[in-house]
């Protein structure tokens, strides 16, 4: 059934889904690289599509791929409702960051083991302590495997989940000393409350990231590469839906891909 934030109806949405923050950048995931794809959501902008993906090796399955909004409290809505009402077992953050490290040049792919985050999300929403949330490592791993046969390069470890995005000097000193102690890649707004949701609710999430700006460099991507440029992340997540669809032996889609009634 529709909740109030997305208006799809039972069956709409595959058991993987992508997850991107900004509602353009699904619509273009779904209008290059899905069959026929159809509009699913579109409560308040926030546009979900699902349709029928042919993988590199002739496989079809069936992706959705759906607009998280920016930050927490917004994909901790969406990812909610997506594992709780609509049944999706596997949610793949499609993302851009910050990166911490000069070693990161932009477009370079960082798969997320585990987000770091000042962030209260956790402990107001379960009452659990602590500011480290893991990945669900077999999705992680399904991720990493698909690089590998797709010979693609990630860099792995810890990212920082900010709930700000414009600090103050003094706490910029102080969040320093945290990407120094912790070794965090990179810095991005949603993932930790992704994490916390799929654990809660024993579902699987990971994030894979594509570098946008480096933060030492100060070197960025402008708006329209951001939205359109990210293909090496985007191939990969469908080809690891591709994947875990094949490991569950779930049926292909179809692809007849006719937008439903609204």
């Amino acid at each position: 059934m529709a909740t109030a934030h997305i208006s799809a109806r039972p069956g709409d949405f595959a058991p993987t889904v992508l997850m991107p923050g900004d509602p353009l950048r699904a619509r273009w995931i779904a209008q290059e690289y899905l069959t026929e794809p159809r509009q699913v959501t579109s409560v308040r902008g926030m546009l979900g599509f699902t349709g029928s993906y042919q993988a590199e090796d002739g496989r079809r399955t069936a992706v959705s791929v759906m607009a998280s909004g920016m930050g927490m409290p917004s994909i901790g809505i969406y990812s909610y409702e997506l594992y709780k009402v609509y049944g999706v077992e596997n949610i793949i953050r499609v993302g851009s960051a910050g990166a911490y490290s000069r070693d990161l040049d932009l477009m370079d792919l960082v798969l997320a083991d585990r987000a770091w985050s000042e962030s209260t999300y956790a402990l107001a929403q379960s009452l659990t302590e602590g500011h480290m949330q893991d990945a669900s490592p077999e999705l992680t791993e399904a991720i990493a495997s698909s690089a590998d046969r797709l010979g693609q390069q990630l860099a792995r470890g810890t990212i920082h989940s900010s709930d700000i995005f414009y600090h103050q000097p003094a706490a910029d000193a102080v969040l320093q000393e945290k990407v120094e102690e912790l070794g965090l890649l990179c810095v991005e707004m949603e993932s930790f409350a992704l994490f916390h949701n799929a654990h809660v609710l024993g579902k699987r999430a990971a994030c894979l990231l594509t570098i946008s700006d480096n933060l030492q460099t100060d070197r960025h991507l402008d708006s329209s590469s951001r939205e359109h440029s990210f293909r090496d992340m985007i191939r990969l997540a469908l080809e690891t839906a591709a994947d875990l669809a094949a490991e569950s032996g779930k049926r292909p889609a179809d692809g007849d891909g006719k937008e439903g009634k609204r």
